[in-house]
């Protein structure tokens, strides 16, 4: 099963909010079922049913992770185990939130809402959900409460070998994330987050570079002198990669 551009086409196509409901309760629900056989499947598919109602994708989306969070135990660690015992094999493709794994959404809303005093519990989440789905979200109000935490972070996924978390390094500090609240923290000084964006100014992947050139994007809007700065200073590169990156960034600016 295939949704794509999800959010984008939330209101515009009800039919895709409606996989977000009992349905989507009875998937998760089974998969929960192989891992932790005390779930209350029956309840937990009812109380998504009866309140889903008319609310949107993203509101269904917090709804489902709520009352996961009501059934499932108290503990949040224990919780938390549960859930990344169900995410099954890692996405191979370069693809994010909108395609097959999409089943996994109200679990980073749970991580988001529900994990935030448990840090490195939930850096471990984190780097596990968005191996298959996205963690730009969940991670963003770590960001607001650990900001030297998640940047030294960050920086260990600027490296690491696994795409998808070299994409969250960019996707998850971006001051403007499509979807999301504005995350200003940085917009002034915005150089701890540059000096993880110099970690990714070469990458051959695609999808990781759409992100960095996305970010530097968001910065032109937010603090062009300091992403024009930038901006030169990676146009003195001969990498392939990194001018892709500066070309993709900038290429709302160019007159056809």
């Amino acid at each position: 099963m295939f949704i794509f551009h999800l959010l984008e086409m939330e209101e515009k196509t009800p039919k895709l909010t409606e996989f977000f409901g009992a349905n989507l309760a009875g998937l998760l629900s089974d998969k929960i079922m192989e891992v932790y056989p005390a779930f209350n499947q029956r309840k937990f598919i009812s109380e998504v049913k009866d309140h889903c109602g008319d609310l949107t994708l993203t509101q269904r989306v917090e709804l489902i992770a709520d009352k996961l969070q009501e059934l499932l135990p108290l503990d949040y660690e224990k919780a938390i185990n549960i859930l990344t015992g169900i995410m099954g094999p890692e996405n191979p493709q370069e693809t994010g939130m909108f395609t097959n794994y999409y089943w996994l959404m109200p679990i980073g809303k749970f991580i988001e809402k529900y994990g935030l005093e448990s840090f490195d519990i939930s850096m471990n989440a984190i780097e596990e959900h968005t191996k298959r789905n996205t963690g730009e979200y969940a991670i963003r109000p770590f960001v607001r409460k650990y900001p030297e935490q998640v940047l030294q972070q960050m920086k260990i996924w600027a490296q690491s070998e696994n795409f998808h978390l070299r994409r969250l390094a960019s996707e998850g500090l971006r001051p403007k994330l499509p979807w999301a609240s504005k995350l200003d923290i940085f917009i002034e000084n915005p150089n701890p987050v540059f000096e993880i964006l110099e970690l990714l100014k070469e990458d051959p992947i695609k999808f990781v570079k759409k992100s960095v050139a996305n970010h530097i994007t968001d910065y032109i809007k937010v603090n062009p002198e300091a992403a024009f700065r930038l901006i030169h200073s990676w146009k003195q590169s001969d990498n392939l990669h990194t001018l892709w990156i500066i070309r993709h960034a900038t290429r709302k600016m160019i007159k056809t």
